[in-house]
């Protein structure tokens, strides 16, 4: 399922009756509106297309508390924009791609963290993975991934490279690898990634 702080309640969930999908969000509920837009344009994508989840419904946020500019860019044409990049598939059922805030741009493609994120989770030695953008004067931006091994196991930034390589097309793996013992967390177990990026 899926939903959000501005949007007050889950917004979309597989289906307790019918088709379920895996790693999908799921359908809109009934009183739910979601789209996929261009994060340039603003136009509607049709299926299959990565871009920005934005949706409409009767809970969403009318503002942020004292911050026009928040609101302004936000909420347009009384719809709200997530910030999550997602896609839809023929049959209606949404899914994320990641945040549109951690998006990384090298040499002018777009890198998604979480696909990262996911193929080094899968890594025998991994227990925490966090990918961020570093600036970089020739590519406008590298993948850093910062990474916690199991207690007991050992790896090597060139092995995760390799580990990577066969895995991801080339342009998306990470140039910079850091271990560190653990990741920097919130509250509520979420890893910190701008503290990451402030490394």
């Amino acid at each position: 399922g899926y939903g959000l702080t501005e949007s007050v309640t889950a917004k979309c969930a597989n289906p307790y009756h019918g088709l379920k999908k895996e790693k999908s969000i799921g359908i809109p509920w009934p009183d739910t509106l979601m789209a996929i837009v261009d994060e340039n344009t603003g136009n509607l994508l049709p299926a299959g297309k990565e871009g920005e989840i934005i949706l409409q419904s009767p809970d969403v946020m009318t503002g942020y508390w004292q911050n026009p500019e928040a609101t302004a860019a936000t909420i347009k044409d009384g719809w709200l924009y997530t910030g999550d990049i997602g896609k839809m598939d023929e049959d209606g059922y949404f899914s994320i791609v990641d945040r549109k805030k951690d998006l990384i741009i090298t040499g002018g493609y777009n890198v998604y963290p979480a696909e990262i994120e996911e193929v080094l989770y899968k890594h025998p030695a991994v227990l925490e993975a966090c990918v961020v953008g570093m600036k970089d004067e020739h590519l406008g931006e590298v993948g850093r991934v910062f990474i916690a091994l199991k207690p007991g196991t050992q790896a090597t930034a060139e092995e995760f490279k390799a580990y990577l390589s066969g895995r991801l097309i080339k342009y998306k793996i990470p140039k910079q690898y850091v271990f560190r013992d653990s990741l920097p967390k919130s509250a509520i177990g979420k890893i910190l990634r701008k503290d990451l990026r402030a490394a």
